[in-house]
């Protein structure tokens, strides 16, 4: 294998396993002794009745100032109302970086109701003259900071602008070595995701792809969003529903009808094409979750405004309710132990249950900030002042 292709390819390393976590043992708080001791009088009991019921009423108040639905919907976004859920999980058959399962708070906020397309991302590029990072040439001085030092130059040929573009072998292949369906293409951008050959024409209403996580923030604060956190995206991809395998339910596909865009078959040589895709389909071309949201399960992945810590979860666990939690403020990506790695989410239509199964809301994955990939693209968030 090139240099080349191994450098790229340990920026791409998505979907392999990451360090074993273990949520600490917590020891349950003692009581105040009051079950043993002289009870309150009745004076005290009134007033601290009272206390507790105006208390009470004013959580109330702020909580139903937070979540109500501000009057005005900006165009095609979904109000996601605030709210308690229980993020990660502790399920069988899930990754080591989504455990352990944890109580989170977020307040309200808008989110696209679907992945930013690539018509929306040509009015912006058209307005600002924006070039993203897969059409500009790789700057070897910095890319160099996410290697393993000592690393040699490439040949100047290979830092021209490009991308990663899925290739699929013609036959089964070792599914820990992810450069078997991974190629580093020349010419590969969001114009031309499948390489210098390809074209977005007539697929206007697709989701944007090979698109860096600095090019997502670019866009976001053309049109005065942001990019949500992990928590937020995984509150909303949720649906308000229980904390089932998926964001409809426990069963893949219920009556046999398919949910999502993945992939059908056996991965990465044969698409049976169940879903009526092979890869990335149409924004709304599968049902909504709960809120209104389409595609947050599957089709492409969504860059979040998170560091990616494959620990981060063990992290929060420890506080009884994490309210509107940020990001880390360091990354430590044990695949890409060199790069600064933002947290995707949602899976892609390259996701099947033998490999990933990325398309269940807590699932993770960590991404270098300047890597683009033909199944990574936006979704978008505005919160409430």
């Amino acid at each position: 294998m090139s240099y080349f292709h191994r450098f790229t390819l340990a920026a791409t390393i998505l979907l392999s396993g990451s360090v074993a976590l273990h949520a600490e043992e917590t020891t349950p708080a003692k009581g105040d002794g009051s079950c043993c001791g002289t009870p309150p009088g009745r004076t005290a009991q009134i007033n601290a009745w009272l206390a507790a019921a105006a208390s009470e009423e004013t959580a109330d108040a702020q909580a139903a100032g937070a979540n109500a639905v501000p009057a005005d919907a900006p165009e095609g976004m979904v109000w996601i109302p605030g709210g308690e859920f229980i993020m990660g999980t502790d399920a069988p058959n899930t990754w080591n970086n989504e455990h352990p399962a944890h109580r989170v708070k977020v307040d309200g906020f808008w989110m696209d109701e679907t992945e930013v397309t690539n018509a929306q991302f040509a009015e912006f590029v058209e307005a600002t003259g924006y070039v993203t990072v897969a059409e500009r040439p790789i700057d070897w001085d910095e890319m160099k900071k996410q290697l393993p030092p000592g690393s040699p130059k490439p040949p100047d040929a290979m830092l021209e602008p490009g991308s990663l573009v899925f290739t699929p072998p013609n036959h089964a292949v070792d599914l820990r070595n992810v450069g078997a369906w991974w190629s580093w293409t020349t010419g590969a951008s969001w114009k031309h995701p499948k390489g210098p050959n390809s074209s977005i024409e007539g697929r206007e209403n697709y989701p944007v792809v090979q698109i860096a996580w600095e090019d997502a923030v670019a866009y976001a604060e053309w049109a005065g969003k942001q990019l949500p956190t992990e928590a937020q995206w995984e509150y909303a991809a949720r649906g308000g529903g229980d904390n089932t395998r998926f964001a409809w339910g426990d069963t893949f596909k219920p009556g046999g009808k398919s949910m999502a865009n993945t992939w059908d078959g056996t991965f990465p040589h044969k698409n049976t094409q169940e879903d009526g895709y092979r890869l990335a389909a149409p924004v709304k071309s599968f049902p909504p979750n709960g809120y209104g949201l389409y595609d947050t399960a599957g089709n492409v992945w969504e860059w979040t405004a998170d560091y990616y810590r494959d620990d981060r979860h063990v992290a929060l666990a420890k506080q009884e309710l994490a309210v509107n939690p940020q990001g880390p403020d360091v990354p430590a990506d044990a695949m890409n132990p060199h790069a600064k790695s933002r947290v995707i989410k949602g899976g892609s239509f390259l996701c099947h249950v033998d490999y990933c199964e990325s398309y269940r809301p807590p699932a993770r994955r960590g991404t270098p900030e300047d890597t683009g990939l033909q199944h990574t693209g936006i979704r978008c968030i505005i919160v409430p002042e």
